[in-house]
Formats: C-alpha cells, structure tokens, sequence
C-alpha cells in the first residue's frame, strides 16, 4: 500500500512537471503579446524544483513507515500475547497449518505458537473464521494468510499440518466437488510443497474412511465398508484418495508423512450450526427446541475433547510413523445415552424426537488406539463429561 502510495506520488510529481512546462510556455506567449519581459522559466528549473518537492513527499514517506513500525513494536508488546517459550534459531521450526483458523487448526496455532515455533496459518475462510487465530494477530511469529489450497502455494517450512477441508457434513455435502478438490488437489499441492522444501507433512484424514464399519473398534488395518458413491461418499473417498496420495509420494518421491484418522472431536470453537451430533444437540437443548435422533438412537460415537487431539497430532509429527494412525477416544456412548446426558446438564425440558436414518449414516464408530499408544506414545487424557 505504501510502495501505491510513493508510485502515485512520483506519477502526479511528472504530471505536475508536464503542466507548468505548459503554463511556462503559455506566459511566455502572454508576456510576448503584451509586451511585457520576463525572466523565462527553463524546463532545468522546473525539474530541479519537482526534484526538491518528490524528495520532501519521500521524507515525509519515510516518516509515516517509521511511525508505522513504531505502532507496530508497540502492538506486540509481550504484554498482549500469551506467553511464548524461547527457542533459538536451531530449534524454532517454521510451520504451515491449511485451514489454521478453522476449529482444530486454531487450537493447532495456540499450541504450536506457545511452544515458540514461526506458524503460517492459510485458510479460505469457507468454514474458518478469523476470530478463531485473533489472539496471535500482528505477532511477529505469526501469519494468517487468505488461500485457497486448490491453487500452488510456495513457502519456505519445516512442517506441514495439512487440515484444510470442510469436516461436518452440511459443509461437504453443500459443495462436493468443492470438498473433493480441496482433499485431492489440495494434497497434490501440499505434497509438492513438502518434497521441494524437505518438509514433513502431517494429513488429516477421518475415521470416515472407515464407512459404516462391521467391526467394532476399528484399528488401521480394516479397510472399511464404505459407498462410493452415496451423499456421503466426497469427504469420505476425498479422504482415501489423499491417503493413497500421501502413500505414493512417500514410496516414490520419499517425502516424509504422516497420517492421522481423526474421530470425533469436540471443544471450543466449534461451529454452533456444523450439524454434527455434539453442537446440534446442545444447541437444541439450549432453545427448548426438540432434540433431533436420525433412526433409533442404538448407533454409537467416541468424542475426543479437542486438547488431546492436538497432543495426538503434535505427537504424530514428532514421531517416526508414516502408518495411518487412529487419534480419538475409544469412549463409546449411544446416541440417545448422549442425548440424554446432554438434556439433563443444560436443564432443558426439550423433548427427543426420531427421525428416519440417514444415508450412510455409520451405526458404529469407535476407535482403536494401541498404534497410537505404541507408535506415537499418545492417549487421550480428557473423559467426554470430565
């Protein structure tokens, strides 16, 4: 905006020399018509005195940036930011985060800006929200970047923690082919990123690649029951597909990955109207509306409090595995016992009503998490109602 600015400047200093220039010549005829002897105004006159007033406007250029930079030191004071762990050059990391606003991505930031690494946080804003990455705002190790991971993006990393994809399924369902080139295209950029720069990127993949599985926990080895082409079927082939990506790369370009099936997870920063289980059901209650039950409520879930997903993550990263690992609660509770229990904390009198199934809907979903114990060292800490 400042380099516009000085541009502009320079422009209207030449088209102010082009006018006098003619005015000069316009008094001269005046004076000669006249009568009247003047000393001439010379083109080298008027040039060194423009000379003189672009080299002010550039003083007073300089000025503003060095007043900005002054507002800037200010704005990052230690005092308006959480604290910092310091770290030297050899040991702070520069980390990419696609969809770092969103609702896991945000909670990726905090932990990964305490811990004093440099973070870049590209999002498209689809389902993220800039609200969510507000409190690192102007920090100087920090960079919310608008993109859309569909198109290139070039940066110097370390780490790539590639998120980006809408996760709940109104969101997918609203745009699938949106939600399948995020997943497919978007990998293939991110993987090309990882193998120019050396970078490790960890993938965000979903327990949904499982489908409506016919064992129940489910470890990384199944295979899954899933419908190609059902409602359902962009997030979840989206994901398999950036799974089979990752897996190519590793073997044939040796990039460093990671895989982590994600499961259920909620927290802080979730979207109220995302239409999963958790905020649906919590937002029903909370307006006295009726709580909404898709079949006969005997289908199960696992919830992950959003905390230790991001040590799962952080963990995997850190780790030696290029395996899917599962990262979720092996916590299990039906449908209607958690409807039940969520009536009961908020005090509501809403009334639980069943509706026919969904398409695809998956009757079990509960992870098995012994790779990740062995693998990664990681377990969850936090109890679905802790």
């Amino acid at each position: 905006m400042k380099m516009f600015l000085f541009l502009s400047l320079t422009l209207f200093g030449v088209f102010l020399l082009f006018i006098v220039f003619l005015s000069s010549r316009l008094f001269a005829l005046n004076d000669l018509s006249t009568g009247e002897v003047s000393r001439p105004v010379t083109l080298r006159d008027e040039i060194e005195r423009l000379k003189a007033e672009v080299m002010e406007l550039k003083d007073k250029l300089q000025q503003m940036q060095n007043n900005d930079v002054k507002l800037s030191v200010q704005k990052i004071s230690v005092g308006d930011y959480p604290p910092v762990r310091f770290r030297n050059e050899a040991e702070r990391k520069r980390i990419l985060i696609t969809g770092g606003a969103g609702f896991v991505g945000s909670h990726l930031v905090d932990r990964l800006m305490a811990d004093g690494h440099e973070v870049i946080a590209l999002d498209n804003f689809f389902t993220g929200r800039k609200g969510n990455v507000g409190l690192w705002l102007g920090h100087p190790n920090f960079e919310l970047v608008h993109h859309d991971i569909v198109n290139p993006f070039y940066s110097e990393v370390d780490q790539i923690y590639h998120l980006a994809s809408p996760a709940s399924p109104p969101h997918y369902m609203y745009n699938p082919v949106k939600t399948l080139k995020t997943n497919i295209i978007g990998t293939i950029n991110m993987l090309g990123l990882a193998r120019r720069v050396k970078a490790r990127l960890l993938f965000a993949s979903s327990s949904e690649v499982y489908g409506d599985p016919e064992i129940s926990p489910q470890p990384e080895s199944y295979f899954g029951r899933v419908n190609t082409v059902g409602p359902r079927s962009c997030y979840d082939e989206g994901k398999r597909a950036a799974e089979a990506l990752l897996a190519a790369f590793n073997r044939h370009e040796n990039v460093d990955i990671r895989i982590a099936r994600i499961f259920n997870t909620f927290g802080p920063r979730m979207h109220i109207n995302d239409g999963r289980v958790v905020s649906n059901f919590i937002t029903q209650a909370l307006k006295g509306e009726p709580i909404t039950i898709y079949g006969d409520g005997l289908q199960t879930r696992s919830f992950q409090y959003i905390s230790d997903l991001v040590d799962g993550l952080v963990a995997l990263m850190d780790s030696n595995a290029t395996v899917p690992v599962n990262i979720g609660n092996p916590e299990e509770h039906t449908i209607l016992h958690f409807s039940n229990i969520i009536r009961n904390l908020t005090g509501s009198n809403s009334e639980i009503v069943n509706q026919d199934k969904l398409e695809d809907d998956p009757q079990v979903r509960r992870p098995d998490i012994r790779r990740a114990a062995e693998l990664v060292g990681w377990k969850p800490k936090v109890r679905m109602f802790d």
